[in-house]
């Protein structure tokens, strides 16, 4: 049996070659090879060995970016191009020149740009992200407590939670345009490949191309 193993803070990506989980964590199959998507809490209570493993919720013995380098390689992805991957805590970035690495980023020490707080905030205001749609106003979110300031003083002016939240994923939409430089096209990994609502706020600024979630993982192998 061999697995490879990208530990999210919230979410878990597996890729093995046996069958190990429930079928309701099964996102497909592809050359041989299941892929599961999974809260992590689970990966903890389980004897897991994996052949090499990223993420921060798992004893780490590969680097992130180079997984991501790896693996967004393995996607047909432009010689010159720029890969974003955002995800529950962090969000980092890779540019390809000629095929090539060129420069790169990782910010690590601020969650206003990530899915940990647009999912805090739908919880707290019972908003599925089907409910969240497209806005043309933005939320400047410089950091995740002021937006959340700014999420509450417009539903307490009345707005809708969904509406104020949509407002909110269009700023991290725009930071993370802006983190990676501004690009004209972006590879995008992570789970906000499947938030309609943030890859619309994205193509206001640059052509968009989801990845999926497993990019990282692909890269382990």
């Amino acid at each position: 049996m061999t697995i490879y193993l990208d530990a999210g803070t919230t979410y878990s990506k597996i890729i093995s070659d046996s069958k190990l989980f429930e079928p309701e964590y099964l996102k497909y199959e592809k050359n041989a090879q299941y892929y599961y998507i999974l809260p992590s809490k689970i990966i903890k209570s389980k004897n897991i060995t994996p052949a090499a493993c990223c993420g921060h919720m798992a004893n780490a013995n590969e680097n992130e970016i180079i997984a991501l380098a790896n693996g967004a390689k393995k996607q047909k992805i432009d010689s010159d191009s720029t890969v974003l991957d955002l995800g529950s805590r962090d969000a980092k970035w890779i540019n390809f020149k000629n095929g090539k690495f060129h420069d790169m980023d990782w910010n690590t020490s601020c969650a206003s740009s990530t899915g940990a707080t647009v999912e805090m905030l739908m919880k707290f205001y019972d908003v599925k992200a089907e409910n969240l749609s497209f806005e043309e106003e933005k939320f400047a979110v410089t950091c995740g407590i002021f937006g959340m300031e700014k999420i509450m003083d417009a539903i307490s002016a009345g707005e809708k939670p969904s509406q104020a939240i949509s407002k909110f994923v269009h700023g991290i939409a725009f930071n993370a345009w802006s983190f990676a430089k501004r690009p004209k096209k972006i590879y995008l990994s992570g789970g906000f490949c499947e938030n309609e609502c943030f890859t619309s706020s994205l193509k206001q600024y640059c052509e968009v191309i989801p990845l999926g979630r497993f990019v990282l993982c692909e890269g382990l192998f």
